[in-house]
């Protein structure tokens, strides 16, 4: 995928202020320090059109960026961040839920996970959250660039296995550093995207 245009068409709280134009949309979620602005940033071959912080927790709104006039990232607040209040917390959770379970639009979430960690109680909640509603999911680990090769193979299938992959999803290391497997996410984000033309 050749990325030709990209532009921020605004931040939104409620689903339904988000863009009408009817374009596909491809979910980026993840816990606050996983690495989701990096992840943006160098899938859309863009420096800072995601704004990366040394404060996790920053994301507090659903965030659309259009990709080549055809399809929508989608950045939505990251979960598990524990300087959050318990009331904010709670907030995204309910922003994230309703845009989930309510947008037509939705075609792919892209779950973010460390590949250096195994996954937290919040990652298994809402891979388990997507999977009981049967949205589709790839999972990435990010930072993979940190886990040495010989290492990588063990580490897919430790990971695998904790997550408990449901038959078709997809789990595949990344690294916004060296870009690992861009084109192959790229491709199924184009499957997603591509289908309906």
């Amino acid at each position: 995928m050749i990325i030709r245009s990209v532009e921020f068409k605004g931040s939104f709280v409620e689903t339904e202020f988000c863009p009408t134009d009817n374009l596909p949309e491809i979910v980026i979620a993840g816990r606050s320090n996983v690495g989701k602005s990096s992840f943006i940033n160098s899938m859309l071959n863009r420096k800072n059109i995601a704004h990366t912080s040394g404060k996790p927790g920053k994301t507090q709104t659903l965030n659309f960026y259009l990709v080549n006039e055809d399809f929508y990232f989608v950045d939505v607040p990251g979960y598990g961040y524990a300087k959050v209040s318990k009331v904010e917390r709670e907030k995204f959770g309910q922003m994230i839920e309703e845009y989930l379970l309510n947008r037509s639009n939705l075609r792919l979430v892209i779950l973010l996970i460390d590949f250096r960690h195994n996954p937290t109680e919040d990652d298994l909640l809402m891979y388990n959250f997507l999977k009981s509603y049967h949205i589709p999911c790839l999972v990435v680990g990010t930072k993979s660039d940190k886990i040495t090769k010989n290492r990588t193979p063990k580490r897919i299938k430790e990971l695998k296995s904790e997550l408990i992959l449901h038959e078709g999803d997809i789990f595949m290391p990344y690294s916004s550093v060296l870009k690992t497997n861009m084109d192959e996410i790229y491709q199924i984000i184009n499957n997603f995207t591509m289908e309906e033309k």
